[in-house]
């Protein structure tokens, strides 16, 4: 027997959302929410406009303080403000807290672009500034207009998301060609095979794999993002832009 569904169901937990991708809405309500998402990114910009050239660190929230996997995205987070980035997370716990973490240890600054969600997300204790976001659409473009790098470190459905998206925008260039970093090979082992087959098989060409550095040392992380984002880009230290009170950004 089939089991009829109530008109109430829906896959979707956020009303807006769900609104959304219902089709067709009034006039009113489409206009409605293009002006909410247009506002959700200008306060994305006017809060990063100052926060210098970034590196994000994608990994999942689930990581406590004593797994090895936190302990390692410190001492990216750390290699990573050294070089003079900011480092920029999703702004929850896990790895993000500990690359936030590793940030403020020597004294570097340390951004999050947090997700509004039930369960789980919660700004971190180590940021100098966040922002929460309804739109997880607003959220990925923010963590990738200010970057000129990524580091993936291990993660679930939500960190692939974000390494995939980055890697398709590179490869379609969509994106300027910015290092990105596979870190663990031991967690990672299975999905670079995965990616070896895709290659084998011709869905992607071979010359995709070179689009991503998989590794285990934070040193060769680091002159992976010295070689291709602070020599490949020609960055240089100097001294911040600071806020315009005049222009309340302050």
């Amino acid at each position: 027997m089939k089991k009829e569904q109530s008109s109430e169901f829906s896959p979707l937990v956020n009303p807006e959302e769900e609104a959304f991708f219902a089709g067709p809405q009034t006039r009113w309500k489409e206009f409605k929410m293009v002006v909410k998402v247009m506002l959700e990114f200008i306060r994305g910009f006017r809060m990063l406009h100052f926060v210098g050239p970034c590196v994000t660190v994608f990994g999942s929230a689930r990581f406590e303080e004593k797994d090895p996997y936190y302990q390692l995205a410190m001492k990216v987070g750390e290699r990573v403000s050294k070089m003079g980035f900011s480092v920029m997370t999703g702004g929850g716990p896990g790895i993000m807290e500990a690359a936030n973490r590793g940030a403020k240890n020597v004294g570097g600054k340390s951004v999050g672009c947090n997700i509004i969600l039930p369960f789980e997300q919660a700004p971190n204790p180590y940021l100098d500034k966040w922002m929460d976001f309804k739109y997880f659409f607003v959220r990925k473009v923010l963590l990738s207009k200010y970057s000129y790098a990524f580091v993936v470190m291990p993660g679930g459905f939500g960190t692939l998301d974000e390494f995939f998206e980055a890697l398709t925008l590179i490869q379609t260039n969509v994106m300027r060609r910015f290092p990105v970093v596979l870190m663990c090979s031991d967690f990672h082992e299975h999905l670079y095979e995965y990616i070896q087959h895709l290659a084998e098989y011709g869905t992607i060409n071979k010359e995709d794999l070179d689009l991503f550095l998989l590794t285990d040392s934070v040193e060769e992380m680091e002159e992976h993002l010295r070689k291709y984002a602070i020599e490949g880009y020609g960055l240089k230290r100097k001294a911040p832009v600071e806020p315009s009170a005049v222009l309340g950004e302050k």
